[in-house]
């Protein structure tokens, strides 16, 4: 979705916007996203870093175990300096977005997850043949062929 410094800007400008910790970015990054994607902890995290290192985060008072970070003054300088690709990497979610709201993927995905297992247990079976694996293949280029002309 983001390369490493588009990222570190996406989570600066929220992170300006409201002092945050990681999970909240993970949260706000995908409630921006419309749920369609959302960032592992193992890319906000370092990302985190990077910016305290930086000196264009700083962390406040711990809550429990979060740490919450505010901008400094050298991170809000960053931001003004890179106002017009931080536009466009929150249209770029907005985007995303939209084309969640516009198509329910989720049935898809469930039949793909129930061909993969009815494939499994079929091509599996005891009684399975290589006439089998021919006659799957041919359902399925036809299956794949009634997709494409939609």
């Amino acid at each position: 979705m983001f390369d490493g410094a588009e990222l570190r800007l996406v989570l600066l400008k929220l992170i300006a916007d409201e002092p945050r910790h990681g999970y909240d970015l993970i949260k706000a990054v995908e409630d921006m996203a419309g749920g369609e994607y959302a960032p592992s902890p193992g890319i906000i995290y370092p990302a985190l870093s990077f910016l305290e290192d930086a000196g264009q985060i700083e962390p406040l008072a711990a809550e429990g175990s979060r740490k919450a970070f505010q901008a400094t003054e050298s991170g809000k300088s960053e931001l003004a300096q890179n106002d017009e690709q931080i536009t466009a990497l929150i249209a770029r979610l907005a985007i995303l977005a939209e084309k969640g709201e516009r198509m329910d993927a989720a049935p898809v995905k469930r039949a793909m997850e129930n061909l993969r297992n009815v494939l499994r247990a079929r091509l599996h079976h005891p009684e399975s043949s290589k006439e089998t694996a021919l006659d799957i293949a041919e359902l399925l280029n036809d299956a794949a062929q009634k997709i494409e002309r939609l």
